[in-house]
């Protein structure tokens, strides 16, 4: 069976992370790659950094801001906003991202994904979508309406049909992010994760609502979802109490759940 992942996902503005509830009231943390080096130290799988403001300030990724935190991490870093075009992917795969994340510019111009995918792979591209619950109709069967620009602007697109397109233009991993349940800690929305991971061939990202272990456990046993954004657990002001993960890990495997587990580098190797 496959590892489940875990995936440290952090917004930056003006190289500092920033977490925020619903997309809304933002607490600065820490410089970029400070965070980064920590977290990658506690050995968390993945990495993904968006920059908030690069769209609604009309200029590309700070690349300043991905060299830096390349510099500190090993793991595979995917990093999302402003990017418009496939110099801008270019740029940001030579400053030292594995991945690229898009968002609202996918959905302005979903030609994008394909000539992404052509140029450097379907494993560097991943479709991040915000989605929102609302009253289903004949336009959103699913029930769950895309948004885009920081959930600002709702586009009456249907989440899990989007997701489908998404894929069949080239996107090799999709990353579900419920605005409604986004920095609440109550747990990730198992429906509509449920819903994208049935519908799509490719690997599934669960984001939004993560405050305890047990919640990664639900997502990844009644879910299809391959990873789980850990962001609050781990480095917010919000959080009743912040887990490291080792923890995390250890209760997921106590669960039953394939992970890649915890490996104490500073202990002896028994022969």
């Amino acid at each position: 069976m496959l590892t489940k992942r875990l995936i440290a996902c952090f917004d930056v503005r003006n190289k500092m992370v920033t977490k925020a509830h619903q997309f809304q009231d933002n607490i600065d943390i820490a410089p970029a790659e400070e965070v980064a080096r920590a977290i990658y130290q506690e050995q968390v799988d993945e990495i993904i950094f968006y920059d908030i403001l690069a769209s609604a300030e009309k200029r590309p990724i700070d690349l300043d801001m991905v060299r830096k935190v390349a510099r500190e991490v090993f793991v595979p870093f995917t990093v999302g906003g402003g990017i418009r075009s496939l110099e801008d992917m270019f740029q940001v795969l030579k400053a030292g991202a594995e991945k690229i994340s898009i968002d609202s510019m996918a959905v302005r111009n979903p030609q994008i994904i394909q000539q992404g995918a052509k140029a450097f792979g379907r494993q560097c591209m991943v479709l991040s979508m915000q989605v929102k619950r609302v009253a289903r109709s004949e336009t959103i069967p699913s029930g769950y309406e895309i948004a885009i620009d920081g959930a600002r602007v709702f586009t009456g697109m249907d989440a899990v049909e989007w997701a489908r397109q998404g894929e069949a233009l080239g996107a090799g991993e999709i990353c579900v992010n419920s605005i409604d349940n986004d920095g609440t800690h109550q747990g990730y929305d198992l429906e509509i994760t449920k819903l994208v991971s049935d519908a799509v061939n490719v690997p599934v990202i669960a984001s939004g609502g993560a405050g305890v272990p047990s919640h990664l456990t639900d997502v990844f046993t009644k879910t299809g979802a391959s990873a789980g954004i850990i962001s609050s657990m781990l480095y917010s002001p919000r959080i009743a109490r912040n887990y490291t993960v080792q923890e995390i890990k250890d209760e997921l495997l106590a669960s039953g759940i394939p992970m890649r587990p915890y490996r104490d580098y500073g202990k002896e190797v028994e022969a």
